[in-house]
C-alpha cells in the first residue's frame, strides 16, 4: 500500500509513465484475448482508459515544468540564492514542526460538537 502511494502521490511524469506500461500491458492482454469479444472489449477499454490517463498526466507534467521555468526566471537571483540557503531551510523546517505540534494539540471536534456548532444559538 505505501508502494502504490509513494508512486501515485509523487512526479506526475513518473506517474503517466507508470499509467503508459499498464495500457501497453492492457493492449498486449487485448490482442491475446481477441477471439473472446466480451473480454477483448474490457481489456480494450481499460488500455485506452490507462493511456488516456497516461497521457493526460504526461501533457500536466511538462505544463509544469514549463509553469516552474517561467516562474524562476521572473525571480531575481539573489532571492533564489536567499530562498536555496540554509537559514531559510532551517526557518522553513522550524515553521513546520510549530504548525504540527499546534495541530496536534488541539482536539479534533466530535460529531456532537459539529451537529451543536449546525444549531442556532437558544
Amino acid at each position: 500500500m505505501a508502494i502504490a502511494q509513494r508512486i501515485l502521490s509523487g512526479d506526475p511524469s513518473r506517474t503517466s509513465k507508470l499509467y503508459l506500461v499498464i495500457g501497453a500491458i492492457s493492449l498486449v492482454k487485448a490482442i491475446a484475448v481477441r477471439d473472446d469479444r466480451n473480454r477483448f472489449r474490457q481489456e480494450l477499454t481499460d488500455a485506452g482508459l490507462f493511456i488516456g490517463i497516461g497521457l493526460a498526466l504526461r501533457k500536466y507534467s511538462q505544463m509544469k515544468a514549463e509553469k516552474r521555468s517561467e516562474i524562476e526566471s521572473q525571480v531575481p537571483d539573489w532571492a533564489l540564492d536567499a530562498a536555496e540557503s540554509a537559514a531559510a531551510k532551517e526557518a522553513v523546517r522550524t515553521a513546520a514542526k510549530r504548525g504540527l505540534r499546534r495541530s496536534k494539540s488541539e482536539p479534533e471536534p466530535t460529531v456532537r460538537d459539529r451537529a451543536r456548532g449546525l444549531l442556532p444559538n437558544r
